[in-house]
């Protein structure tokens, strides 16, 4: 059984920055693709970014491009999202997700494209 679990959230001025981590375990991953996303009070989940469990393919949602950084450490099984330069609308809980199969190219995957979830992480930017 799948099993991830995010951390590293926290409370941070706008410009700052944070490094959220996600524990993967339950499986072996290789193979799959590894996804951030995000919610926002009173808003829909938001793909953030995407990568594949090898390192590879990762890919970007627009807000957060050029600022954030999505990478992952197969000994440690895990996925990491740093962003730099945080925005108050960066603020929402942070989620990690997991899907088998690979993704390739451009294009914001949906929320229905991931198999399985972690509970969330809280970030919050403020001005």
């Amino acid at each position: 059984q799948v099993q991830l679990v995010e951390s590293g959230g926290g409370f941070v001025q706008a410009g700052g920055s944070l490094r959220l981590s996600c524990k993967a375990s339950g499986r072996t991953f290789e193979g799959y693709t590894m996804g951030w996303f995000r919610q926002a009070p009173g808003k829909e989940r938001e793909f953030v970014a995407r990568i594949s469990w090898s390192g590879g393919n990762a890919y970007y949602a627009d807000p957060v491009k050029g600022r954030c950084t999505i990478s992952s450490d197969i000994p440690k099984m895990t996925v990491y999202l740093q962003m730099n330069s945080l925005k108050v609308e960066d603020t929402a809980v942070y989620y990690c997700a997991a899907r088998r199969g690979l993704m390739f190219g451009s294009g914001s995957p949906s929320v229905d494209m991931f198999d399985s979830w972690g509970q969330g992480t809280q970030v919050t930017v403020s001005s």
